[in-house]
């Protein structure tokens, strides 16, 4: 095996396993979305074939709310066009640290780009460059996992039972709380937190759509922006 070969299998290692414990909490979740496509008609192909080319978890659960007769095509588009506005910002921040791998791949990796993807590179990052090794061990294996997942789900279907019964519901979210925690670094880390979910929480009250996903993100660039100084490592 060639130095180059041993680095990438050693970097995607790292990656893979920074990315472990976040798999444990994606499968039950594509199980229910999956379990709540087939509740819509989905067949467990068309489940496994949505999750494997839309690969969105968050959109796949705001279509799949959406899904009724007649289809609202055009709500259903601008609404998820929304939702996923908030991969402009993972990829404008992640792309700052892509400089040792070739601008012929960022297509197609940012296509695995997922919140938890973001989150974990975006916290390697900080240490320095991403390496292509590294960046393939995180997001990558999520993919799989999401359509596998999600296909299992469609079959299992209404025998999964209530998703809010044994806090399925919540995991998307729990899980990202516990990614965005390898973050903190004090008060202003809090404030910054507090901003966006505060902007996220008011915007959903008041603004129908999915538009409280980007305005919080936004706010809590905004908030990052005006709390940072210049001597802050």
């Amino acid at each position: 095996m060639t130095t180059a070969a041993k680095s990438f299998a050693s970097e995607f290692r790292a990656g893979f396993i920074d990315m472990a414990p976040m798999l444990l909490a994606y499968a039950p979740v594509a199980m229910l979305w999956g379990a709540s496509a087939a509740g819509k008609g989905f067949s467990v192909l068309e489940a496994f074939l949505m999750s494997a080319l839309v690969y969105a978890g968050a959109s796949q659960f705001v279509a799949i709310d959406m899904w009724r007769e007649p289809l609202p095509i055009v709500l259903m588009i601008v609404t998820i066009f929304i939702v996923n506005l908030r991969h402009m910002l993972y990829a404008a921040s992640i792309s700052r640290s892509m400089g040792e791998i070739k601008p012929s791949l960022h297509p197609f990796l940012i296509y695995v780009l997922t919140d938890e993807a973001w989150a974990i590179a975006e916290r390697r990052a900080l240490k320095g460059p991403l390496s292509l090794g590294y960046y393939v061990g995180v997001a990558v294996p999520l993919w799989p996992t999401w359509f596998i997942f999600s296909a299992i789900g469609a079959f299992v279907g209404k025998d999964l039972g209530d998703p809010v019964v044994i806090g399925l519901d919540f995991a998307f979210a729990a899980m990202f709380i516990s990614i965005l925690m390898g973050f903190w670094k004090g008060p202003r880390t809090g404030a910054v937190i507090a901003v966006s979910g505060a902007v996220a929480a008011l915007a959903k009250y008041f603004i129908a759509g999915g538009w409280y996903i980007l305005l919080g993100g936004l706010a809590g660039v905004a908030a990052a922006a005006a709390l940072h100084s210049e001597d802050e490592k």
